[in-house]
């Protein structure tokens, strides 16, 4: 059974998949923060639905210069990018294979994705002071896509690394080392977030 989940795993349809419903969260998320950029722009003083409490706000987030750094929505960023990945996801599992120098491009460019999810994540813990569910599930989404995108990269040899390094991300596709990174990655943050704010989330 866990020999068959393995394999499963590692097949197109699954990684794809898994791409292709991350990204389609994501940008679900993006368009609610989307509209909700839009109706605070209209009104700063508007209750969102999802401003439950003082740490819980993504009023609190939406407001903060954070949440426009390139002077328009950080939304509006997935609503361009998110289409892309769901474009190649859906592709790749009809059997498209795409070059390996739009597949290195596409990992370059999401690399800096996360890195920006992640920059926005540290930026709501420690310096806004305040946590958007929505934005939360682009962050987790985000990291998905990205670990799959890295695992397809790998398995593909599309990223040119040297021989040594290939043999060794190949071993640790194989060994199934990313899934366990992601899944014990995802798990420090949600307990990094739950020891900072404690019980506060929920009152």
């Amino acid at each position: 059974m866990l020999t068959t989940l393995r394999r499963l795993r590692h097949h197109n349809a699954w990684i794809f998949g898994t791409m292709l419903f991350s990204a389609c969260v994501s940008l679900l998320a993006s368009f609610v923060l989307s509209i909700d950029a839009i109706r605070l722009a209209q009104d700063p003083a508007t209750a969102l639905s999802c401003n439950i409490n003082a740490v819980v706000s993504c009023g609190t987030v939406a407001l903060s210069w954070q949440a426009s750094l390139f002077g328009f929505p950080n939304a509006f960023l997935g609503l361009v990018a998110e289409p892309v990945v769901i474009t190649v996801a859906v592709a790749s599992l009809g059997g498209v294979r795409f070059p390996a120098w739009f597949m290195t491009a596409a990992q370059v460019v999401y690399t800096l994705g996360v890195v920006f999810a992640y920059w926005l994540f540290h930026q709501s813990m420690f310096v806004i002071g305040a946590m958007c569910p929505w934005c939360l599930l682009v962050t987790l989404s985000t990291t998905l896509v990205f670990f799959t995108l890295t695992h397809v990269n790998i398995r593909d040899h599309n990223l040119n690394l040297p021989p040594r390094v290939q043999r060794a991300a190949d071993n640790m596709i194989a060994a199934d080392l990313d899934a366990i990174a992601v899944t014990i990655w995802l798990l420090i943050l949600a307990l990094a977030v739950v020891a900072k704010y404690g019980s506060t989330l929920f009152t």
